[in-house]
């Protein structure tokens, strides 16, 4: 069998959610998720999208997550394009590597990659979308295949139209995120169409979006109906919210971070993303990709994310992180500061 594929048989038949990492392109990368292994990790991780088009070949250091993997988990290699017959190609090259499955990205809301009718762009066009569909479906025979959609492009109730096009395929996991491709990352999340979608298909359904803690991944779990969840930004900004929803889940203790254990996270990024030949200004630039988001969580005012995008090197860079984080209190790293289902923890306030 496949590697990786009995444990991803295993995970969807078991009786715990099953937790992956999204994708994020230039984000979760090998690097990305030693990183999050070392701090519990994913129990599935979803490669960055291989781009597909008739003369594409694949990326080979999207692929080196697949023929590195340093996690032990299964991995899913993902796909975004509109060529058929190109998808379908790299579909079948991608089953000689040690893959779990083959996904199709139906939801980046990237405007340079809708604009391309490729990602979110294709729910548009729902007729595409079945060919697509048809042609993964038959080209995907040693692996598992699967779906991460949004609810629509700028409709959610667009749903209804995609669900009984993605039942016709027999996917065997389908991700919904529950927002429109337009509504990027805006706060509302229509569990709603989630709860549909995991009802109506004969296959488990990971939710995908707004989930930022142990709280609200059980609510979205309650409330949705689904198999698992599928976590991106939050897990950037709290690398240990896989083993928190573990915990809660277990009715454990949901152990959370001191300030100094997420300035050591930050050096592990720097540390562990940084390219051989190191040019320190580009890497500062770098870490500001994961800095915007775990600042969400650091403290509400913004003042620590500011302090952060002024940085220009690698001493100003950790300095703003010992100034603000170089304490043993505990750290929610959650954003907006709203208590109990997202916010920081009390008493975690800017170093004097």
């Amino acid at each position: 069998m496949k590697e990786g594929l009995a444990e991803m048989e295993a995970l969807l038949a078991g009786r715990e959610p099953v937790l992956a990492l999204a994708p994020m392109q230039d984000i979760t990368d090998l690097p990305f998720w030693r990183i999050m292994a070392a701090r519990g990790g994913a129990d599935v991780y979803f490669t960055e999208y291989f781009r597909v088009h008739a003369t594409a070949r694949l990326d080979r250091t999207i692929l080196r997550s697949v023929t590195e993997n340093p996690t032990g988990r299964p991995v899913v290699a993902q796909l975004m394009g509109n060529d058929v017959e190109a998808l379908a190609r790299a579909a079948r090259e991608l089953q000689r590597y040690p893959v779990a499955g083959i996904d199709l990205n139906l939801g980046c809301p990237a405007p340079v990659v809708y604009r391309k009718c490729a990602g979110g762009g294709l729910l548009r066009f729902p007729e595409r979308v079945d060919a697509v569909l048809g042609a993964l479906r038959e080209a995907v025979t040693e692996v598992k295949f699967t779906v991460k959609t949004r609810l629509g492009f700028d409709d959610p109730r667009t749903i209804e139209t995609l669900l009984p096009i993605f039942a016709r395929h027999r996917p065997d996991l389908v991700t919904v995120h529950g927002r429109t491709v337009k509504e990027m990352y805006r706060p509302q999340v229509h569990v709603d169409g989630i709860a549909r979608a995991a009802r109506e298909l004969g296959c488990p359904v990971l939710a995908n979006g707004g989930v930022d803690s142990p709280e609200r991944a059980e609510r979205m779990l309650r409330e949705s109906g689904a198999r698992g969840l599928m976590i991106g930004r939050g897990a950037i900004r709290n690398p240990w919210l896989f083993d928190q929803i573990r915990a809660r889940w277990r009715g454990q203790r949901v152990r959370v971070p001191t300030g100094r254990e997420v300035l050591a996270y930050v050096r592990d990024l720097w540390e562990t993303t940084a390219p051989a030949g190191l040019d320190a200004a580009k890497q500062v630039q770098k870490l500001k990709k994961y800095l915007n988001f775990l600042g969400e969580g650091v403290e509400p005012s913004g003042r620590f994310l500011e302090s952060m995008r002024r940085v220009r090197t690698e001493e100003e860079l950790f300095g703003v992180g010992e100034e603000w984080l170089d304490h043993d209190r505990p750290m929610e790293l959650v954003p907006g500061g709203r208590e109990g289902e997202a916010g920081v923890a009390a008493g975690v306030e800017r170093q004097p």
